[in-house]
């Protein structure tokens, strides 16, 4: 079975999975138009968590839904598990301007 990770958002760079997945594994991540293309998953991906659909570099906005959720704490590589271990909220700081 073809395991489908969503892009809610075409400016996002993260994905949500919507099944375990295993490092290694080829998911294909789906995009709001319906298109799909391939992202290698590096991690274990938790249901309901994060990936990176691109590169991310440290100090850089993480994206979802359209709107920055928070920033990499670190440089984080495509097909990478995205979560609280290498991203920090930007919300509510006022010393941050990196907005998208």
């Amino acid at each position: 079975m073809d395991i489908i990770v969503l892009q809610v958002n075409l400016k996002d760079n993260v994905a949500t999975a919507f099944a375990e997945i295993a490092p290694s594994s080829t998911v294909k991540a789906r995009d709001p138009q319906g298109r799909e293309r391939p992202v290698e998953v590096k991690d274990a991906i938790p249901y309901g968590h994060k990936l990176a659909l691109t590169g991310i570099p440290a100090l850089s906005p993480v994206i979802k839904y359209g709107e920055t959720i928070g920033r990499a704490s670190q440089d984080i590589s495509a097909g990478e598990h995205v979560h609280v271990h290498n991203t920090e909220s930007c919300r509510g700081r006022g010393d941050w301007e990196g907005r998208a």
